[in-house]
């Protein structure tokens, strides 16, 4: 289905400026069509003043739509559709006319102006599904009352709110969730049995209509700073366009105000509300897990570094060269595991970008190892990684690393080692990917990783899958075990060795 932006940038001459108040409008009306009880779709003229584009469209959520297929792109030409023809000529909200029969369904269909500083931009057909219509209850009469306010300060281009912030419309209470009608001095002239429900969770334990809202639901909330009182008496009152949330101790409930002004004047206001306490008390969880997690990170990460110190501490006690070594080697080890503990610590989630995981474990090594003989870049960038991939990667890395430097260059020699990272979805033809992958189906995602030098190279008869020291095992359990991916270890194209890992990223 196209955007809104495509069809309007093929079929029409609306400005940004105008393109981003259809945004809004967008943004918002769902509101309308749940007030409604009907499907709202947006025409817009085409370019050439011959035909309309529906550039959006919208179903309630309170009632039966009129439209089973999508209509967003379709094009009608103009006197195909009176009413279409007469709200955007005319600028005026048009009601005439009789029902429409749909698929053996009765549909009212009224047109709406969209106005933006005295231009109309376009027009909203509402249709509303007649086929179950009946005696509306006080419930319904506010809700259609309400939406005609809306409709006409949309016609007028006060709806959205010009220069007013655009409030979260995901975390944002629906008509559903709760709805009180004010009047224009704030008092409640109707609320549904969901707002009042939310605010008996505040502690009201008397009816809301012929109340102040605003009041009332200030000496709900505990004591606190005046000024920070009287801005919620405002914003409860529905003088201006806001949302806010207040909690007391027996619950969390959201409102959001909108003024009414179909006429230029304030004739009163909707509050919508909505009970938030359990999914505020499972968001604090998710918080206290989320922070737990981390902590833990942190404190593995300081354990480790601990580890670290006193192998450190350990080589320089020791005669054996070779002892020395193992235990330098055991260090770098650790200190890798510990960068990826690190990371996480500082992590929302598990989660880690892993080229900054990469840089640290090159540095790492390069400084333990050598003198600034082997020089060392990286290219490519690994992406986000999974915690439960990014550890074993840092030792498969380190290892990889290690024995390049200890094995392509002489105690003296010079050269160059670079680790690249691609990351892909597809087998690229001529790109050095394998055909087969583990024995298996090539995932979705992998993740192709070089370590290349030009050094010494593969010695003759040489068997990565078989023979090699320690380092060498590591990574052979770890890559095609820990990683579920492949390991081969082949000459340079220039003379060298070259590592080659595939691993799939899930």
């Amino acid at each position: 289905m196209p955007s809104l932006n495509e069809l309007v940038r093929r079929h029409t001459t609306l400005t940004g400026a105008d393109v981003e108040w259809l945004h809004m409008l967008v943004s918002e009306w769902q509101l309308l069509s749940d007030l409604s009880f009907a499907d709202l779709v947006l025409w817009i003229p085409t370019w050439d003043g011959i035909r309309y584009v529906s550039v959006a469209q919208m179903r309630p959520n309170t009632g039966p739509t009129s439209y089973q297929d999508d209509m967003v792109g379709h094009l009608v030409p103009r006197g195909r559709r009176p009413l279409l023809d007469a709200a955007y000529d005319e600028g005026r909200i048009v009601r005439e006319g009789d029902p429409e029969w749909r698929e053996e369904v009765p549909v009212r269909v009224e047109s709406i102006p969209v106005r933006r500083e005295g231009k109309v931009l376009g027009v909203i057909a509402r249709n509303t599904n007649l086929l179950t219509v009946r005696t509306p209850s006080r419930l319904e009469l506010t809700y259609l009352q309400s939406a005609s306010d809306l409709a006409q300060m949309i016609a007028a281009g006060t709806f959205p709110y010009p220069g007013v912030e655009q409030a979260d419309m995901d975390a944002a209470p629906r008509v559903g969730d709760g709805l009180i009608r004010l009047d224009a001095d704030g008092i409640v002239t109707y609320a549904s049995p969901n707002a009042l429900s939310a605010y008996h969770r505040l502690g009201l334990t008397t009816d809301l209509v012929g109340s102040h809202l605003g009041r009332t639901t200030a000496d709900l909330t505990p004591p606190s700073r005046a000024a920070v009182h009287e801005a919620l008496v405002k914003l409860a009152s529905g003088w201006a366009p806001r949302q806010t949330e207040i909690e007391v101790q027996g619950g969390v409930v959201t409102l959001r105000a909108i003024p009414l002004k179909p006429k230029g004047a304030l004739t009163g206001s909707l509050v919508l509300c909505r009970d938030v306490t359990e999914l505020r008390r499972r968001d604090r969880e998710l918080m206290t897990k989320d922070a737990t997690i981390r902590e833990i990170h942190h404190r593995v990460k300081n354990n480790l570094q601990t580890v670290a110190a006193l192998l450190r501490l350990q080589s320089r006690r020791m005669d054996s060269e070779s002892g020395r070594a193992a235990l330098d080697e055991a260090v770098r080890r650790v200190g890798s595991i510990a960068i990826v503990h690190e990371t996480l610590s500082q992590a929302l989630d598990e989660q880690v970008a892993f080229d900054e995981i990469a840089d640290r474990v090159l540095a790492m090594v390069m400084e333990l190892s050598q003198d600034g003989r082997v020089a060392t870049r990286r290219s490519g960038s690994f992406g986000i990684l999974s915690a439960e991939v990014a550890t074993p990667l840092a030792m498969v890395l380190t290892e990889l690393l290690q024995n390049a430097l200890e094995h392509a260059f002489g105690p003296s020699a010079s050269g160059n080692l670079e680790v690249s990272a691609l990351r892909g979805r597809a087998p690229a033809t001529g790109m050095g990917w394998s055909d087969t992958w583990n024995g298996g189906a090539r995932p979705e995602e992998y993740l192709l990783i070089t370590v290349q030098d030009d050094g010494k190279g593969v010695p003759e008869g040489f068997d990565p899958q078989q023979a090699g020291n320690l380092g060498l095992q590591i990574v052979r359990t770890l890559a095609t075990g820990e990683l579920g991916g492949t390991f081969d270890m082949v000459a340079g194209p220039d003379g060298g060795t070259k590592v080659v890992l595939e691993i799939p990223v899930r």
